[in-house]
């Protein structure tokens, strides 16, 4: 997989959830071409066995982006420039959780998480922002009247294809907002198809969560696969806003460009989403414009 990796020394990458699956894939094929690899983890732990595994530069440092109070603390002990920023970390719960500064967890995990540390880091990037979304964005949308699912029933999918939407539509608009700021740095998206990357599924509909369980015990790919696209995002020749996934239907294979539909595409959307995520999470785009 590391083969058309150009090398990469000298170069610092911070991957968000990078202690397993498509996250420490990623890590350990850029590690391997010398690039000094942060591993931003919850779970110290597994971080730093995961470093240890990955070898070269690679280190673990504490990330819990179900806490603003985190997410801060994270960006300011940030050191140097910053090549590559892997919004890799993903959640999914089949019960409405909240975080720690009460927002609807998946929504506060998948975007708002990201969306803080981004913005946080973005004058110490030089080079692109990578965001993993999936391609649960085709059927979802949203909802700016009950974003965080106070009113309406919870549905785990919705939740969750929500947030994956929102993580294209975050993509879009700093690409927008990076132009205008005159910034060479790519905002750039990828998914990683089906792979079989110890991240869970579930929609609490047992029958419904066997059946995907099973699905990807016979059909998925290896998270060496899954992270193709997400590899191509980052050290790719792929234009800004752009999106990466598996190039045989959508779902396994070598990395390929793919087209945005729908919602995706919906500028007005995506800039009422990041003036949103700018009201809850407090924080904004630091760069002036040019």
């Amino acid at each position: 997989m590391t083969m058309h990796i150009p090398d990469q020394t000298g170069r610092t990458v911070i991957i968000t959830g990078g202690s397993s699956g498509i996250g420490k894939a990623t890590a350990a094929a850029l590690a391997a071409k010398g690039a000094r690899v942060i591993l931003a983890v919850r779970d110290q732990t597994r971080g730093r066995a995961a470093a240890a595994e990955i070898g070269g530069l690679t280190e673990s440092r504490p990330l819990d982006l179900g806490s603003l109070a985190s997410v801060r603390e994270f960006a300011r002990t940030a050191d140097g420039p910053i090549d590559y920023l892997i919004n890799n970390a993903g959640s999914m719960t089949d019960t409405l959780q909240h975080t720690t500064d009460g927002f609807e967890s998946q929504l506060g995990i998948n975007h708002l998480g990201h969306f803080a540390l981004t913005n946080l880091l973005l004058s110490q990037i030089t080079r692109r922002v990578i965001t993993v979304s999936s391609t649960n964005y085709r059927s979802a949308h949203i909802d700016f009247e009950d974003l965080q699912w106070q009113r309406r029933p919870y549905r785990p999918f919705g939740a969750y294809g929500q947030t994956k939407l929102a993580n294209l539509l975050f993509t879009r608009e700093l690409q927008r907002r990076l132009n205008r700021a005159g910034s060479p740095i790519l905002a750039t998206a990828a998914h990683p198809g089906w792979a079989a990357t110890g991240f869970t599924m579930t929609t609490g509909q047992r029958i419904l969560d066997h059946t995907l369980a099973l699905g990807t015990r016979l059909l998925a790919q290896s998270p060496e696969g899954g992270a193709r696209p997400t590899l191509l995002a980052t050290v790719g020749d792929v234009p800004g806003a752009s999106f990466s996934g598996p190039s045989r239907f959508g779902v396994r294979g070598p990395a390929a460009l793919e087209e945005l539909s729908g919602e995706a595409l919906n500028d007005d959307t995506a800039q009422k989403l990041w003036e949103v995520s700018e009201c809850l999470t407090h924080i904004k785009f630091p760069l002036p414009t040019a």
